[in-house]
């Protein structure tokens, strides 16, 4: 029988740190590639998966909680919101395949709640991205 705790490890890890939260699931990806703890494409999609949720999660509190973003707990600095929004207005939805990008990648799809990115577009678009970026790391341990 397969050990699924390395699957489910990562897969919170990659949720928690797509929200706003602080995390780094590549490290952890790293680590279970490194030790060969699991199929390496299985991890991928579990990595993919769970990061996508984090960044489902950001995209229902911009959806759902934008008229409390002068309060002291929301969770994106008015800045970065507002830088958010100008990448937005720049380069439109495709800016969400820098979703990944630490720091303005989430504060991107909380904006793309708050501006109200249909679900299924913004899954897409950042499901991409977020794969293409574990892929490089995958590649990288390769080479």
């Amino acid at each position: 029988m397969t050990d699924l705790a390395p699957y489910i490890g990562l897969f919170f890890s990659a949720a928690l740190a797509a929200t706003l939260l602080p995390g780094s699931s590549e490290a952890v990806l790293v680590g279970l590639l490194l030790a060969q703890k699991g199929d390496p494409w299985i991890l991928l999609a579990v990595a993919t998966i769970g990061n996508v949720l984090g960044s489902v999660i950001n995209w229902l509190c911009g959806r759902l909680l934008l008229r409390f973003r002068d309060r002291k707990w929301f969770p994106v600095s008015p800045q970065l919101y507002d830088k958010a929004v100008g990448w937005f207005q720049r380069f439109g939805v495709w800016s969400l395949l820098l979703a990944w990008v630490p720091i303005v990648g989430d504060p991107l799809t909380v904006a793309a709640g708050a501006l109200r990115v249909p679900l299924l577009p913004f899954v897409a678009i950042v499901t991409v991205g977020k794969f293409a970026r574990y892929l490089a790391v995958f590649a990288l341990l390769q080479s």
